[in-house]
């Protein structure tokens, strides 16, 4: 019987393509300073096609977490010492507009009067991963929130979600991670979670059905898919 959902953040609450497909661009145009062949290697360097602000599944704009992202653009840009490029990205990156997948705040109403607790684990920060909750107004119905910077590694490794377990006491068979990417779900087989797929990614149905069991639209189908276990 599952008992408490855990929810992925970037392209599982919101919609990745609507947030990071113009929200790219604007990162990297402000890392580039104008300069569109420094912006359009710096693209390519991520696996992001300005054209159609689509990503390749594996990109690690994708899965993250945001250091990884650095890392593939710091060879691109040696005149920035590698302190000023991490706080350059970090203020680009908080200003792009996060589109929730669906109307947030009465899903996690509705869920967490079912009775589910509810946790989101993510490969950004785990300030900014706070900063949108609030900004989406449900961070009052999330009991346990993890980033990548938390102390519990990232995914696809399980450390977030069995810290989720203990921290609630809730036995991992009794939890379902639900994801976007292959990361979210290998981290939560790994940790003898159920799995459900979510299609407001990067990454095709093809890939996350080996996964998961059972690959949604958007997590506002989740309640209905609950109610058939």
């Amino acid at each position: 019987m599952i008992r408490a959902i855990i929810f992925d953040k970037d392209g599982t609450l919101t919609d990745f393509r609507a947030t990071w497909g113009a929200g790219t661009r604007h990162v990297l145009g402000e890392l580039s300073c104008g300069d569109t062949a420094l912006a359009a290697r710096l693209a390519l360097a991520l696996g992001y096609d300005a054209a159609t602000h689509g990503f390749e599944a594996d990109s690690p704009a994708v899965t993250g977490p945001s250091e990884a992202i650095v890392d593939l653009l710091a060879p691109h840009l040696p005149h920035l010492p590698r302190d000023v490029l991490d706080l350059r990205f970090a203020v680009a990156s908080a200003e792009v507009r996060q589109v929730p997948a669906v109307d947030l705040p009465p899903l996690f109403e509705a869920l967490a009067g079912l009775g589910y607790a509810l946790g989101v684990v993510t490969n950004d920060t785990e300030g900014s991963a706070r900063e949108h909750l609030e900004a989406f107004g449900v961070a009052g119905h999330v009991v346990f929130l993890a980033g990548a910077d938390s102390g519990h590694g990232a995914k696809p490794e399980p450390g977030q979600l069995l810290a989720f377990s203990a921290a609630t006491g809730i036995a991992p068979e009794a939890v379902v991670m639900v994801g976007d990417t292959g990361h979210d779900l290998r981290a939560g087989r790994s940790a003898g979670m159920a799995t459900v797929g979510v299609l407001t990614g990067m990454t095709p149905e093809s890939l996350l059905a080996p996964l998961a069991d059972a690959v949604l639209p958007d997590i506002g189908h989740l309640p209905g898919w609950l109610t058939r276990l």
